[in-house]
């Protein structure tokens, strides 16, 4: 029930905001905060591992994902690859904003890199650099393609592609 409320607030593909490059935040004040907390929230409620500031309409620099383990969710406010390693590595995606691939258990193949550097800042403004390997890795470029208006589907190969364009046309008829 949590998780179909918190999806319908998840724009879904072919919305057009999900195709465009978000603008760069500002302001650092509480309502960032309390909208960092709400996107929190609801990745938690619709079981993603991230969620991005274009998935809920807003064309902002921001994205909320779970760096894995133990750690809490993190924030990240107008972020950036500074740095790629060059091992990269093929593997299934999802997104919150495909509902239906994900309805139709499929996860799309996307090559990406396995070790990254970022900086970004968090929602008070202070900067943040760190590192980032294997899967919080993928999260963070998932993530960081929705703020550039890029989806899995732009990034897959072409088989795994024509799969997902298959599924999505089927959803819209």
């Amino acid at each position: 029930e949590r998780r179909a409320a918190a999806q319908a607030q998840i724009r879904q593909y072919p919305d057009p905001v999900l195709r465009q490059r978000s603008k760069e935040v500002e302001s650092f004040d509480a309502d960032l905060a309390a909208l960092a907390g709400r996107m929190i929230r609801l990745m938690h409620d619709a079981h993603g591992a991230g969620l991005a500031a274009p998935q809920i309409g807003l064309l902002r620099r921001l994205f909320v994902y779970e760096p894995g383990g133990e750690e809490e969710p993190r924030v990240l406010v107008n972020p950036r690859i500074v740095e790629e390693g060059v091992e990269r590595e093929v593997g299934g995606e999802g997104c919150l904003s495909l509902e239906v691939l994900l309805r139709e258990d499929v996860s799309v193949p996307v090559e990406r890199a396995v070790h990254i550097r970022v900086e970004a800042q968090d929602v008070d403004g202070s900067p943040l650099a760190f590192a980032a390997e294997g899967m919080a890795a993928r999260v963070i470029q998932h993530e960081l393609d929705h703020l550039d208006g890029v989806l899995i589907i732009d990034r897959a190969a072409p088989d795994g592609r024509r799969e997902a364009m298959r599924i999505l046309r089927g959803a819209r008829v």
